[in-house]
C-alpha cells in the first residue's frame, strides 16, 4: 500500500468528518470546514508532484497513464468546486458539500492507486 495513498486517505476522512460534524450541528461553512478542504487540495497538489517525479525516475504506471492523470487533474478540481460553492452559498448544508469533496478525493485516490498498481478496474 503507497504511503500516499494512507496520508491521502487519513486527511480525506478528517476533512469529511469535520464538515459532516459542522454541518449536523446546523454551523455554515467555517475556518475549520473550508481550511480542512483546503488540506485536501494541498495533499492533492504534492501527491501530483510526487507522482510526477515517480514517473519521471522511472516507476510507470502499470495501468493507462492517461485514466491515471485524469483522475488526478479531476480530483484537483473537486475541493476547489466546493470551496467556491461554500463561499457562494453560507449555509449548513453547504457543509455537506465539503464533507462530499473529502469522500469523492478518496474514492479517487483509491482508483488511482488501482490504476498505478496496475489492478483491473472495478
Amino acid at each position: 500500500m503507497d504511503p500516499f495513498f494512507l496520508v491521502g486517505s487519513l486527511v480525506c476522512a478528517v476533512s469529511a468528518v469535520l464538515c459532516i460534524g459542522a454541518a449536523l450541528v446546523r454551523q455554515p461553512p467555517n475556518d475549520i470546514t473550508i481550511l480542512s478542504v483546503a488540506a485536501v487540495e494541498l495533499f492533492l497538489l504534492a501527491y501530483t508532484v510526487a507522482a510526477g517525479i515517480r514517473q519521471l525516475t522511472g516507476e510507470p504506471v502499470l495501468g493507462e497513464a492517461w485514466e491515471f492523470w485524469g483522475y488526478l487533474l479531476t480530483a484537483l478540481l473537486v475541493p476547489v468546486g466546493t470551496f467556491w460553492w461554500s463561499i457562494l452559498e453560507r449555509t449548513r448544508w453547504s457543509n455537506f458539500v465539503l464533507a462530499a469533496a473529502g469522500l469523492t478525493v478518496f474514492v479517487m485516490l483509491f482508483r488511482m492507486e488501482q490504476i498505478w498498481d496496475g489492478v483491473a478496474g472495478l
